[in-house]
């Protein structure tokens, strides 16, 4: 059993004790003193902080934090809820994951992208983050949080400090914005842009640049760029002394050269910018190409020139002479060639051509190829251009031309002339002085073909269209001259053949009429028609003048006493003197027509009232609609003729119960008179020629034994020649549409003449039930009003 301590021993352990205490206490102060101070700190410096222990309390939280986030000091200290100052959902801040020890993983968890390891202190990290909740739009705060240690190492606890870094990242973004505006600008503009250090090296260049001179920023970035022609580098060194001077050159023509070596002419601009401090910085050019632009002006000129030279060639062989000269001229080459097609025989002619050498130029001239002899044979059948800027050794067609013509083709550039639908041969140019030819010598070359093709057509067949216009008024006189013969020739025979008609009629009544009258009828009625034929050519010809009445008249007038003492002896009545100088007059005068105003609507009725006995034979369903309408200024004799024809083509052309339709109305300002058949109709084809005269949609044998009104009667096609020669004359217009029957479309299919007939119509899907031919003829107020 243990001993108890002693009094000693236990006043010992007491002083031990108080002793510890008295220690402890002192520690205590310190460490509140320390504490005090380090709040103190904390408190007083205008960084925002905040500090939690290793429960996750915050223990400070000073006022700076408070300005910035809005959260009071009351709301955050001694809780655990630090992240109520930054979130509006709980979630650890970077303190706490710190105060747990988390790794990086965890870490990386909350803030992907946006975090680092401190470099300056052991366990510490360091982010940047967009806090939406914090004020009114947001802000971004750059944050550090380290942990708190113990002398042993172990984590008391974890600060954390924050900056507003918002409005330099507003400036930041708005200079980003502002760049990134400014390149796309630079990136899409038209023109070639680049951007030179005051040293001249390459800082930027655009697009455009790339597109025109070839390099790219990747090649010439930090290096400097050789496009200056060496002929051009002390004027370049003088415009750059000047711009250094005035800082700016607004417009400077001059020439630059491409990667490839081609030089350009170009606009140049240039402006020095400066930095920040008001220093200059670096160089701004801006070039502008005009090679193009000067070309398509020198082009414009010499094409201007060539239009208006070109009317003083009308022969074809010169003009070829002078376009061969301008295409040499113009390509810069050796020769200019026009090679033409002979579509007959062909095969290609050279008639057209220039060259240096004049021994070959008139070989040329003298020479044809065949259209598979050369490369001009491969244009025409396409259509289009030909470039060769390597014409081979070995090539058989073209050793074989170039034997021919006793030259040597190094390059060839051939455009086609095309005229309308056809290609009439190609222009060429052979052997350019410089270089090969490319796009621009192509376009030129067949702007030049598409200038001089017409000049070129119009010299080739100037004499083939005079031949035919020779040969056309000479067909014209004959024509005038037959028409005219006709007209004579008419009247005479039909003249007597009536008269003898009558005579021989007289002297068959002593026999049986039936032996006689079907015969005589016969010919009455033929001559009746071939007497409509012979008004119809006078109407045609009317503004002729024509000599046998006045002989006539002249004869009689002369002769008048003779003849009543005759006609005395002979008959015993004077008073025929005066009826033979009237039948003379009416049948070879030209009876003028007198224009008088004429109502329209009435004059249709009388008319239709006075033809109805001559188609009573026909079943034929005429019916009218005639309203009042402006009254016309026109002949009526010339109106009859024009409404009567009208009506007996469209009863002739109309089987049995069938329908014609009669129409008068107003029309704009005018008058309308329509004739609508429901017939068989007139084909495409006719209708195209059916004004042409003496045109018939039928053969002979199919009306010339059929009397006027009588269905396929009529034929001869004069009719509407002389309707047309009114409408020209009296100023209407005349229309016509058609459809013609189905059924009568194939070959040898004829219409039986009657609707009950045929097979078609007489199911209800006829020609009775659609309009087959409709003549309009409109009478506008100039032709009512004179």
């Amino acid at each position: 059993m243990a001993s108890k301590p002693t009094y000693e021993e236990l006043q010992k352990k007491i002083d031990s004790l108080q002793k510890e205490v008295k220690r402890h206490r002192k520690r205590e102060d310190v460490f509140w003193r320390i504490q005090e101070r380090l709040t103190q700190i904390i408190e007083s410096i205008p960084i925002p902080t905040f500090v939690l222990d290793k429960e996750h309390v915050v223990i400070h939280y000073n006022p700076a934090i408070e300005n910035l986030t809005g959260i009071a000091y009351d709301e955050i200290f001694g809780t655990r809820d630090a992240w109520k100052a930054f979130y509006n959902a709980p979630r650890p801040t970077m303190a706490d994951l710190i105060v747990d020890g988390a790794p990086e993983p965890e870490i990386a968890r909350y803030y992907r992208g946006k975090y680092r390891k401190s470099t300056v202190k052991e366990g510490a990290y360091e982010a940047e983050d967009f806090f939406p909740d914090i004020g009114d739009d947001g802000r971004w705060l750059y944050f550090t949080a380290a942990p708190l240690l113990d002398s042993d190492g172990n984590v008391l606890g974890a600060l954390e400090t924050l900056q507003d870094t918002t409005e330099r990242r507003r400036a930041v973004e708005d200079r980003l914005k502002s760049e990134r505006r400014f390149r796309t600008l630079l990136d899409f503009a038209p023109y070639s842009i680049l951007v030179f250090s005051m040293d001249g090296l390459v800082i930027y260049l655009n697009p455009a640049f790339t597109e025109v001179f070839g390099w790219s920023l990747a090649e010439l970035q930090g290096k400097r760029i050789d496009y200056v022609p060496p002929e051009l580098i002390a004027e370049n060194r003088e415009h750059l002394r000047k711009l250094m001077a005035e800082k700016v050159i607004r417009r400077y023509e001059t020439r630059r050269l491409t990667k490839d070596g081609r030089s350009l002419d170009v606009v140049w601009r240039a402006s020095v910018f400066e930095d920040a401090g008001g220093e200059p910085a670096g160089v701004l050019v801006i070039l502008r190409d005009i090679t193009r632009v000067k070309r398509i002006a020198r082009n414009n000129e010499a094409m201007l020139r060539i239009s208006m030279a070109l009317p003083e060639y009308p022969e074809l062989y010169e003009l070829l002479d002078f376009v061969s000269g301008i295409i040499k001229e113009l390509m810069e080459t050796e020769g200019g060639l026009v090679i033409l097609l002979d579509e007959q025989r062909q095969e290609l002619f050279l008639r057209g051509a220039a060259y240096d050498d004049s021994a070959t130029q008139q070989r040329a001239k003298e020479t044809r190829f065949f259209v598979d002899e050369l490369v001009a044979g491969k244009v025409i059948q396409t259509g289009r251009p030909i470039v060769l800027n390597d014409i081979p050794a070995d090539s058989k067609i073209h050793n074989a031309r170039d034997k021919k013509l006793g030259y040597h083709t190094r390059n060839l550039l051939l455009v086609p002339l095309k005229s309308q639908e056809r290609t009439i041969g190609t222009l060429c140019a052979v052997n350019k002085k410089e270089g090969g030819f490319d796009q621009a010598d192509e376009e030129l070359l067949s702007m030049l073909a598409g200038t001089v093709v017409l000049s070129i057509e119009n010299a080739r067949y100037s004499e083939e269209l005079r031949k035919a216009y020779r040969e056309v008024t000479s067909l014209n006189r004959a024509k005038d001259k037959v028409i005219n013969h006709l007209s004579h020739e008419l009247k005479t025979p039909i003249a007597v053949l009536r008269t003898s008609l009558v005579t021989l009629e007289k002297r068959l009544n002593s026999l049986p009429e039936k032996s006689w009258r079907s015969t005589v009828d016969r010919a009455r009625r033929n001559l009746d028609r071939l007497l409509e034929m012979q008004y119809q050519v006078h109407d045609i010809i009317q503004h002729k003048t024509y000599q046998t009445r006045t002989i006539l008249s002249h004869m009689l007038a002369q002769c008048a006493d003779e003849l009543e003492a005759l006609i005395a002896e002979r008959v015993g009545d004077d008073s025929i003197t005066e009826g033979i100088r009237h039948y003379i007059d009416e049948t070879y005068g030209t009876n003028e027509m007198v224009a008088e105003t004429i109502t329209l609507d009435a004059f249709i009725q009388t008319r239709l009232d006075a033809l109805k006995p001559r188609y009573a034979h026909r079943q034929i369903d005429v019916s009218s609609s005639l309203s009042a309408a402006p009254s016309l200024f026109i002949p009526a004799e010339a109106l009859q003729k024009i409404f009567d024809g009208l009506l007996k083509n469209a009863i002739e052309n109309t089987p049995d119960e069938g329908r014609v339709e009669v129409v008068v109305k107003p029309r704009r300002d005018g008058t309308l008179l329509q004739v609508r058949d429901f017939g068989v109709g007139i084909t495409e084809d006719d209708q195209v020629r059916i004004f042409e005269g003496f045109f018939t949609t039928r053969d002979t044998m199919d009306y010339s034994s059929k009397k006027p009104f009588d269905f396929n009667a009529g034929g001869k096609g004069s009719d509407l020649l002389r309707i047309k020669i009114f409408a020209e004359r009296y100023g209407f217009e005349i229309e016509m549409s058609s459809n013609r029957c189905p059924l009568l479309l194939g070959d040898g299919n004829t219409c039986p003449g009657r609707v009950s007939d045929c097979s078609r119509c007489n199911t209800g899907d006829g020609c009775h039930q659609s309009v087959a031919t409709s003549f309009s003829l409109y009478f506008p107020p100039a032709a009512i009003k004179r």
